[in-house]
């Protein structure tokens, strides 16, 4: 299997969620953070951790890599997701604010 390349902070994002890590997930978004779930719009640290309880780090994921690219600084990375809650192709885009995930959209990979 070949080695995607995914940028930091992105990369050390998605080895969080591997290891299920809640806090460690809250801690990579900014404080006013927006994640959009497939249209479902979360924002603020405390919304995303509730939603998260459920719909992400809570559901038990791994998420394989398939591939990776940045352009006009949003990092997109599409691979395959596998939890409690949903599985299939997964497309992440991410905007950044420094170091910290500002905004997390999720759709069909």
């Amino acid at each position: 299997m070949p080695i995607i390349d995914i940028p930091e902070p992105i990369a050390s994002f998605f080895t969080t969620v591997n290891d299920h890590d809640s806090q460690a997930f809250l801690d990579a978004l900014t404080t006013d953070a927006v994640v959009d779930d497939w249209g479902q719009i979360i924002t603020g640290r405390d919304e995303i951790e509730e939603w998260s309880k459920i719909a992400f780090i809570g559901s038990q994921p791994t998420f394989s890599a398939e591939r990776a690219s940045t352009a006009n600084g949003k990092i997109t990375v599409v691979g395959d997701w596998r939890s409690t809650h949903a599985n299939g192709p997964s497309r992440f885009d991410f905007d950044l604010d420094g170091d910290k995930i500002r905004k997390m959209t999720i759709s069909e990979g």
